[in-house]
């Protein structure tokens, strides 16, 4: 009795075998794309999150940066004076000006830096980082207004591009590891996303 054979097995087709041979690859490739993803992200996330944290650390204590030693917060500098007193362009002009050297200012300014950092570089809460970071650039867009080519005063405002600058930049990064969820490599996320309030609450991943 004649036994039939598959005609594919027959012309040495063997379907299975290729396809193992031929996803292993593939899905080895992914599995590297993803990680080499995650690594990216959560580098970006720490770089982004050095930024901020140094901000606060610089015009609390006066490190010799942006801030001038002795001029720090504690030694009784305003965070938010020099830069808010010296806005010289847009809709929001008078509006920053009193807002300048305000104690409410300066408390929401530093707790924001200090929150962001500090969620940044752990890898947590990086929704409510993105959503505060977002507000904080688009108030600090506002008063440098990149869209005016003179100052009030007539002067050249020195403005490269109409639209896009650092702040718009930042804020997209920040909205971009919030989406990615950053905190996973290189970070807390992971055990903060286990926590009961956040588990239930997702915004505050």
């Amino acid at each position: 009795m004649a036994v039939h054979e598959h005609p594919h097995r027959r012309f040495g087709f063997h379907f299975r075998s290729t396809d193992r041979a031929g996803t292993a690859p593939e899905a080895a490739g992914t599995a590297e794309a993803t990680a080499i993803r995650a690594y990216a992200f959560a580098g970006l996330r720490l770089l982004t999150g050095f930024v901020f944290l140094w901000a606060f650390l610089d015009k609390t204590f006066g490190l010799g940066y942006a801030t001038q030693s002795g001029k720090g917060w504690i030694d009784g500098g305003s965070p938010t004076k020099g830069f808010l007193s010296h806005v010289a362009a847009g809709p929001m002009e008078s509006t920053f000006h009193s807002w300048a050297g305000a104690a409410w200012a300066d408390w929401l300014f530093m707790l924001g830096l200090l929150g962001i950092g500090v969620a940044l570089m752990a890898g947590i809460a990086l929704r409510l980082a993105a959503a505060a970071g977002t507000v904080m650039m688009a108030l600090m867009w506002m008063a440098e207004w990149p869209p005016a080519k003179h100052l009030s005063d007539g002067s050249p405002s020195m403005s490269t591009n109409p639209f896009a600058d650092y702040h718009l930049v930042y804020a997209v990064v920040l909205i971009a590891l919030a989406v990615a969820g950053a905190g996973a490599t290189w970070g807390l996320g992971r055990l903060w996303a286990r926590l009961p309030i956040v588990d239930r609450n997702r915004w505050l991943r």
